[in-house]
């Protein structure tokens, strides 16, 4: 086991009551009436069986043995039968009703919990692999953490009544019986802690290769691939191979922890149960009653049932602690994940203003990851309120990097970025991000109708008349009144059977449609016409300079004939600006600009 893998395991016994304690308060708070009445049904039920199969079944046959008159045994087992009845009453009504109707709740609220959470985290955290795993763990187990967090309960509740109980009963009967269920607890106790430690073993690092299997299946049966699958019938054959190739992986995985599950499991079974529990008690108890004779028939048989009742509840507890460490090492990774605090927040909480917006890069470098070479290095830009800018540049020159860090979605590792005069650092992070227009070349669309897509809300919080404005500048208007449903058509099936799914360019002009609508101070705008054919581009690109004409407008575009209308042009390259002015200008410079232009403008030209 690598030293890494075995600090990931390891836990005290105050952290495994932690974190099994917050995952019961996170229940609790989302619904105290079920935690309640499960904990007591949890406790009645054990308190019935004591009642029912030692004290009842114990009373019965001392009374065949010694002669009991009938009214009185009667008496006794009518009362018993009422008692036990109405906890079955309680049990339906805590099982069929209270369950059935809270426990949705509880997972519910739990998981909209790290929704919440997870809508804060830093687009940093999506780069980091390590907190993708935790994240994508903590958000995919909470269901099962749920109910191993309530089955923990219940089982806990349960063992503790029961070893109240019956532990009574067997100090009052029979001492030494203590010692076979104290061996067989501490045995037991000691091989399921290290069988569970392997089984979460088994899933840490066969996660990886699970999350290559899972992407294998998700081409299959999206529609995303459906047409590329079909076209490329080819590409199945990577695909299974590296199906197949994942799912060894998994078995490696497993097979590499098989033999020391398989020598845990034996000796927490068998020689910790079986031999302690049987074997050894059934010839003590046999030595007390035929050859000692300190024990009557009826004691015999009612602390043999009973030893089995409680060698079961002290197996219960030799469980429950293994069972807690593992849930424990689940809730940890969804505790670490609700702690996380963002990086990225406010120095004084500063509101920006909605007018156009004036934007300034003060020597500004940036790498995703510490020690890596810098992707922007030592830039300096000046955006005046109103100016409409252009980035341009080769792939990887640095352009959407640089948007992403105008909209402080990460922030420099050196430099300074303004806006308005003010250290974007300054301002509220949501209300200065809420400022900014943006459309993304990797655009989503998201199950709901088109007005929630458009708005990005409820659909209520909406201004249809501002909504069809939006779409009328991105030149899709036209398209959605043609449509039965109109701005309420569903988009996607995810949600609605009847969805529709819009064409590369129609969407493009849906996402281009969101940042019209928000009319904000600045907007972004990258690859703006990339899915559009050359009428729409065009229509697009003066829709958008009317649409914009007091707005401020960064749009990056491979598209030079998109780029000439800007005021200006910033070409990047190798995360440095390398030439700035107006297309003519650049033209003129016969640079590197103007290679772009020609290679793109050239078969034309020469038509």
């Amino acid at each position: 086991m690598r030293k890494e893998d075995k600090k990931k395991t390891k836990q005290t016994a105050k952290e495994v009551f932690r974190n099994n304690l917050f995952l019961l308060k996170l229940m609790f708070s989302a619904s105290p009436s079920f935690v309640i009445f499960m904990s007591l049904d949890a406790i009645r039920n054990q308190v019935s069986i004591f009642f029912e199969h030692t004290v009842g079944i114990g009373y019965v046959l001392e009374a065949a043995e010694y002669n009991y008159p009938f009214k009185k045994v009667a008496s006794v087992i009518l009362l018993l039968a009422a008692c036990i009845t109405l906890g079955m009453v309680f049990t339906v009504i805590v099982g069929n009703y209270i369950n059935e109707k809270e426990k949705p709740k509880i997972k519910q609220k739990i998981k909209l919990m790290l929704y919440e959470k997870a809508k804060e985290l830093d687009l940093a955290c999506y780069d980091n692999p390590d907190f993708y795993n935790d994240q994508v763990m903590a958000i995919s187990e909470v269901d099962k953490q749920i109910d191993r967090g309530i089955k923990f309960v219940q089982e806990t509740l349960a063992g503790i009544t029961v070893f109240i109980s019956t532990g009574i009963y067997f100090l009052m009967k029979d001492k030494v019986s203590i010692l076979f269920v104290a061996t067989s607890f501490v045995l037991s106790f000691i091989f399921n802690q290290l069988y569970n430690k392997r089984n979460f073993l088994v899933k840490i690092e066969s996660l990886p290769f699970s999350r290559k299997r899972d992407y294998v299946k998700r081409i299959f049966y999206l529609n995303d691939y459906a047409k590329e699958i079909r076209l490329n019938p080819d590409v199945s054959n990577i695909l299974f191979e590296r199906f197949e190739k994942a799912n060894d992986e998994v078995y490696e995985v497993e097979k590499k922890y098989a033999k020391s599950k398989f020598f845990l499991g034996f000796m927490s079974g068998y020689i910790s149960n079986n031999m302690f529990g049987d074997v050894l008690y059934i010839s003590y108890l046999v030595f007390q009653a035929a050859v000692r004779k300190t024990l009557s028939f009826s004691t015999v048989v009612i602390l043999y049932n009973s030893f089995g009742r409680l060698k079961k509840s002290m197996r219960i507890f030799t469980d429950v602690y293994p069972f807690a460490s593992e849930t424990s090492l689940y809730v940890s990774k969804i505790r670490l994940f609700l702690d996380y605090e963002p990086k990225i927040t406010s120095e004084e909480g500063l509101t920006p203003e909605d007018k156009a917006k004036e934007m300034e890069l003060k020597n500004v470098s940036f790498a995703y990851k510490e020690g890596a070479e810098m992707l922007l290095k030592d830039v300096n830009l000046h955006i005046k309120k109103g100016e409409k800018i252009a980035l341009v540049g080769y792939n990887g020159a640095g352009k959407t990097t640089l948007v992403k860090l105008l909209m402080r979605l990460y922030d420099v590792n050196s430099g300074e970025i303004l806006a308005d005069g003010i250290n974007i650092k300054k301002y509220d992070v949501k209300k200065y991000r809420n400022s900014i227009g943006t459309v993304f070349q990797d655009f989503q669309i998201f199950g709901g109708n088109i007005k929630e897509n458009v708005i990005l809300d409820v659909e209520e919080s909406g201004n249809e008349e501002q909504i069809k404005q939006a779409l009328l500048d991105s030149g899709l208007l036209d398209r959605i009144n043609r449509l039965p449903d109109g701005l309420d058509t569903q988009l996607t099936t995810e949600f609605h059977k009847n969805g529709i799914n819009l064409s590369g360019g129609e969407s493009q002009k849906l996402a281009i449609a969101r940042v019209f609508y928000k009319n904000a101070g600045l907007m972004i705008l990258d690859e703006p016409s990339s899915a559009l054919d050359p009428i729409a581009e065009y229509q697009l690109n003066h829709a958008m300079m009317e649409a914009t004409k007091d707005k401020s407008v960064i749009f990056i575009s491979h598209r030079l004939s998109t780029t000439r209308l800007a005021d200006r042009i910033i070409m990047l390259e190798n995360g440095k600006i390398v030439e700035q002015g107006s297309h003519q200008d650049l033209l003129n410079k016969n640079g590197k600009y103007a290679q772009m232009w020609k290679v793109q403008a050239g078969a034309y030209i020469e038509v």
